[in-house]
């Protein structure tokens, strides 16, 4: 991944991600938060990526893996698929809000 490439992914990232670490990391440690998602493996992929994401989140930016590149990629397309996904009526306490928080994305703002 070029210079260009990763300062787009940056960029992506961040306009997918509207929660701060300390707010997503409080979020995780809620029940809601541990409820959704497939958990073939006991934690869901989208907690499991909320984890990381907070890491990513305090990470400078020098410091940043080709991994933690990809993986932010890996968030931007959740986000965006996800959000296109939006159901009817009010999405306040809905599964579909509470995974796209797991994430990183709370779609009804800060």
């Amino acid at each position: 991944m070029n210079d260009a490439e990763r300062e787009q992914t940056r960029k992506d990232f961040a306009d997918a991600v509207n929660m701060t670490a300390s707010k997503l990391e409080k979020w995780l440690g809620t029940d809601e938060s541990q409820q959704v998602g497939d958990k073939s493996s006991g934690e869901s992929t989208g907690h499991a990526s909320g984890r990381r994401i907070v890491d990513l989140l305090k990470t400078k930016r020098d410091d940043l893996t080709d991994s933690d590149y990809q993986h932010m990629r890996k968030v931007v397309g959740y986000v965006h698929r996800h959000l296109a996904q939006r159901p009817d009526g009010d999405v306040e306490e809905s599964r579909w809000r509470y995974s796209l928080m797991n994430w990183g994305h709370d779609p009804v703002g800060n």
